[in-house]
């Protein structure tokens, strides 16, 4: 089994840009131990805006995704030579890995993508995962790369996912700001989130503490267990993946999804939204239905068939799947019977968004 351990900016770059050897030492020299022990360990880390911002003398971290594609080539190399070399003094081999966006939002990249992760697993060497910002096309999405390490996580069918950040973990307060915040150790109910915080520090290269809540949700939701914790203080890495107690952890789902669900779910992206009765939804939820086009009442947005889509009624979204059909289409055959629409669309599918390719969210 493998664990994905993420770094993120605010441990891996100082105020400056400037790099926290230091953390990287304890970090590295922990992954060198669990290594030497038998675990399989993937990082992701964040740092190459960072690293960039520094070597160009940059004050803020740019806003135009040009500039960050920018700054990130100049930081990229030298962020994995810094884990490279600590990495190797442990007798470590690691590799490079960047990721796009669409690396994950394609099935066949993303199945590559896995394949090729788990080939360096099994060669014993430890992949070092950044965002590809250099080639990316769309809009940076993965901020700062929380999302990449759970859905990497997701990927690999990890034991265990820890964010490493520079807070010992959520808290019933923001710790920076209130002295009677309190440490929460465990959450086993997504509805808890909302009243603890981070309290991450934000520095000018990242995007503070958010996006480590949801990434420990989606973790969780997808069956693998996660740990937000201080990855500036020695040994919280081993303490993490040796289940002691440590910052807070994430109890995860009793039961895994498929592969193919997890992707859908949380890696491709949605292009519209099929609006449906109570009657459909209640089947969609209840009873695994495909849904037909008899029972959706609107639908917004523009795509093609083969899209992903959300599934929405009474306001709430309840599922995303893989439509069979193009939105003018579907605009066309909304709320009609089978019958009626083979009429219509004579070699048309019967289902709009068949039940295998469906799950609910």
């Amino acid at each position: 089994m493998t664990v994905v351990a993420k770094l993120g900016s605010s441990i891996v770059a100082g105020e400056g840009g400037e790099l926290r050897g230091d953390v990287l030492d304890r970090v590295c020299g922990q992954v060198g131990e669990l290594h030497r022990g038998g675990e399989n360990v993937v990082l992701v880390t964040s740092g190459a805006i960072a690293r960039g911002m520094r070597a160009l003398e940059m004050s803020s971290r740019p806003s135009a995704i040009d500039e960050m594609q920018a700054a990130s080539a100049v930081g990229q190399g030298g962020l994995f030579r810094a884990y490279e070399e600590r990495l190797a003094g442990g007798g470590v081999r690691a590799a490079q890995v960047l990721l796009t966006a669409s690396d994950l939002q394609l099935r066949t990249n993303y199945l590559n993508a896995r394949q090729t992760l788990g080939r360096l697993i099994a060669w014993r060497v430890v992949p070092v995962v950044n965002e590809n910002y250099t080639t990316a096309t769309d809009e940076i999405t993965f901020g700062d790369n929380d999302f990449l390490a759970a859905q990497v996580a997701i990927m690999l069918e990890a034991r265990l996912l820890v964010l490493l950040t520079d807070q010992a973990g959520l808290h019933t307060k923001d710790p920076r700001r209130h002295q009677d915040a309190e440490l929460v150790s465990e959450v086993s109910e997504e509805s808890q989130l909302e009243a603890y915080e981070i309290g991450e520090h934000t520095s000018p290269f990242g995007l503070g503490g958010m996006r480590s809540k949801v990434a420990a949700t989606m973790a969780g939701a997808s069956g693998i267990g996660a740990v937000i914790c201080d990855g500036t203080a020695d040994g919280t890495l081993l303490a993490a993946v040796a289940g002691e107690a440590v910052g807070t952890r994430f109890t995860p789902h009793p039961e895994r999804a498929s592969s193919f669900k997890l992707w859908l779910r949380y890696a491709k992206p949605s292009h519209g939204t099929l609006r449906v009765d109570n009657g459909a939804a209640r089947v969609l939820r209840e009873s695994g239905s495909s849904l037909l086009p008899v029972g959706i009442t609107e639908v917004e947005g523009e795509f093609e068939a083969g899209d992903a889509v959300d599934v929405a009624s009474d306001g709430k979204t309840i599922g995303k799947g893989i439509v069979n059909y193009s939105a003018e289409e579907l605009r066309r055959i909304k709320g009609l019977r089978t019958e009626k629409v083979r009429e219509l669309l004579p070699h048309a599918s019967e289902e709009a968004v068949h039940r295998d390719y469906f799950v609910l969210t």
